[in-house]
Formats: structure tokens, C-alpha cells, sequence
């Protein structure tokens, strides 16, 4: 058991059976691992370490989506929490993938996927290495257009707050800002309110 856990702790934490199986590991001793709670079933045939103080200095549940779900990317009110761009603390994470993509079963960390068409899934994404995996996210600026951009189900109030944050910080860009405001069509509902807050 002691070389599975090293196997894990190798691969930065996160392993598929099909990998450990030609690493020589039975899934009889996977599936005893998993009864233990050595390791955690994040979907079928994936799993990863369940030592939380293994993944130090990050959010393991947006690196354990980015790892089982590859087009996966950290969006909404997920992005705004990594950014500390807001208040609510969610209880999903919430990720995109394209529109065409079949969703996988992520068992977890509890999930909540958006299907993006390309023009709003591929621009403004951001990759961070880990020594755990990538994790991939929107930028600060398209993730507040995406916010406006589904403020009619996540809540205006939230795009609001995520706003005001950013207009706050002494780093910002008004010209990304708005060059993802066209991207995500939401330049006629943001401008006003830039003006406002701006006057």
C-alpha cells in the first residue's frame, strides 16, 4: 500500500486506474484504498490523494477538476472566490467546458459544469502550473463579463460586488475590461454601470 501512496504523492497526488494498473498496482488495493480513505474516487477509473495537507498553498478541488476534466476551466463565482473577488462561498465548483463536449462524472468535489460556445469558452483563459497539475481559469476581467453574463441565474448582486471589487484594486485594465465586455456581449449592460460608478 505504502507504493501506491508514493505513486500518488509522484504523480502530484492524482492517478487514473489505467495508470496504475500499468504501474503494476491490482484494483483490489485500489479499491481497499478508497474503503480506507487513503484516496478518494473523483469519477470512474480516477482518484486522487485524500491527504489535504499534502496540496499546500492550493485549493485542491479546482485542481481536482482541472485534472479529471481536461477542457475543464475554473469560471463564475469559483473564479471570483480564487480572485477573492467576492463574499460567497461557493458550495460547487463551477467550471466551463465547450459546448460540444460531453460532460464527464465528477463524483468529487461537488461540480456544477457550463457548456461555453467557442467564442465564449476559449478566450481569456489562464493557465497557473502546480507542481499538482495546471489549473486553468478565466482571467479577473472575463470573469467578471461571464458574471454579468449569466448575472440573470447566478444574481446581479454578485456581478455588482465582482465590479466594484476589481474597480477597486490599484492593477486593472479598463481597455481588457472592455475588450471582454464585447467578447461576452455584455458592453451595453456594463458601460452604464462603469459610468456610473466612474462619474
Amino acid at each position: 500500500m505504502e507504493k501506491i501512496i508514493k505513486y500518488f504523492v509522484s504523480n502530484g497526488g492524482f492517478a487514473s486506474m489505467k495508470e496504475l494498473k500499468e504501474a503494476n498496482f491490482h484494483s483490489r488495493e485500489i479499491t481497499s484504498l478508497v474503503k480506507e480513505k487513503t484516496i478518494i474516487k473523483i469519477k470512474p477509473g480516477y482518484y486522487r490523494y485524500s491527504d489535504y495537507g499534502f496540496f499546500k498553498d492550493i485549493n485542491v478541488n479546482l485542481i481536482t477538476v482541472c485534472r479529471a476534466e481536461p477542457q475543464s476551466v475554473i469560471c463564475l463565482i469559483s473564479a471570483l472566490d480564487y480572485y477573492q473577488m467576492t463574499d460567497f462561498n461557493p458550495s460547487e465548483i463551477f467550471y466551463a467546458i465547450p459546448h460540444s463536449q460531453k460532460k464527464r462524472n465528477i463524483n468529487n468535489p461537488p461540480v456544477k459544469a457550463y457548456f461555453f460556445r467557442d467564442r465564449f469558452y476559449t478566450p481569456g483563459i489562464e493557465v497557473i502550473k502546480t507542481k499538482y497539475g495546471n489549473l486553468r481559469l478565466y482571467n479577473i476581467e472575463k470573469t467578471i463579463c461571464d458574471m454579468f453574463r449569466y448575472r440573470n441565474k447566478l444574481g446581479e448582486d454578485l456581478a455588482m460586488q465582482a465590479l466594484k471589487s476589481y474597480l477597486n484594486k490599484k492593477k486593472k485594465s479598463m481597455s481588457t475590461l472592455v475588450k471582454y465586455a464585447e467578447i461576452c456581449q455584455v458592453k451595453t449592460v456594463i458601460m452604464p454601470i462603469l459610468k456610473g460608478i466612474l462619474a
